[in-house]
């Protein structure tokens, strides 16, 4: 860590990289983003060696970002490290303390119970859906509130419930379609999916996870389709629904045989 550190004053000193001495926080402030996306691919690819390389890029913007502060004469690397230290001992009193939980549930709501008194002291709103950051991508963020919230014990009691209200919520979509209010279809398009992100929850699957699956598998299956296409001398753009409908066919069951491999494009 010493080293890093070193490496770093050393890229922002005096006679260091030109490109390191003129970031900013604002500047670097998507690097963090991609580098902390890139790391979550090596965990989805079960990657370690990847995953310890993109560990070591989202570090570097942290010792980066620390330096620049240090530099401002606002704080260190170490004051950071310092701050999460002592916010851990604070915040795990059954670890560090002598209070008692029951379950991994009982820590979360003692962890929230004890930012809440943190945030009164610091005469800050003790509302528990506070803190979840605006630039969350919008599932994760629905699922990070709706957690929070039910926490209160503010929630449906079973999944049924909220597949009735996803019902509800479809009908009350298909009726602002139909009205053509543009403001209100945005309104209730936004209820489904808040709606979508409680249903996850409850049969405890990852939205955002589940998205992206499907993503990747329209991504894969359409590449198949494009492949089928210029195999047989077609245009995509070109070519009825029916025919387009015809190839995704052949493609799905493709992917339920595997026994029966596409054919290879011709060279």
């Amino acid at each position: 860590m010493d080293r890093l550190l070193a490496i770093m004053r050393r890229l922002r000193g005096e006679n260091g990289c030109p490109w390191d001495r003129q970031q900013t926080l604002q500047s670097l402030k998507p690097h963090l983003i991609e580098e902390a996306y890139e790391a979550y691919e090596a965990m989805d690819a079960n990657d370690p060696d990847r995953l310890r390389e993109e560990l070591g890029d989202v570090l570097l913007q942290i010792v980066f970002q620390a330096q620049i502060c240090a530099e401002n004469g606002q704080f260190s690397f170490d004051d950071v490290a310092e701050g999460i230290a002592q916010k851990l001992i604070r915040r795990h009193p059954h670890v560090f303390g002598e209070v008692q939980v029951c379950n991994a549930d009982d820590v979360l709501r003692r962890w929230d119970d004890i930012k809440r008194a943190e945030k009164v002291e610091a005469s800050q709103s003790p509302s528990v859906v506070d803190g979840v950051p605006r630039h969350l991508p919008a599932l994760l963020k629905a699922d990070q509130v709706q957690r929070r919230a039910s926490r209160t014990g503010f929630d449906w009691s079973e999944t049924g419930e909220v597949l009735r209200k996803l019902d509800e919520e479809i009908r009350e979509l298909k009726d602002s379609i139909a009205s053509a209010d543009r403001n209100r279809i945005g309104e209730e398009l936004g209820d489904v999916l808040f709606t979508l992100v409680n249903l996850s929850r409850f049969v405890e699957v990852d939205a955002e996870d589940a998205l992206n699956a499907t993503t990747q598998k329209f991504i894969r299956r359409f590449k198949e389709v494009e492949r089928k296409a210029r195999e047989r001398g077609l245009r995509l753009h070109e070519c009825e629904l029916a025919t387009l409908d015809a190839l995704w066919d052949e493609t799905k069951a493709d992917e339920r045989n595997p026994a029966l491999p596409p054919s290879k494009e011709t060279p």
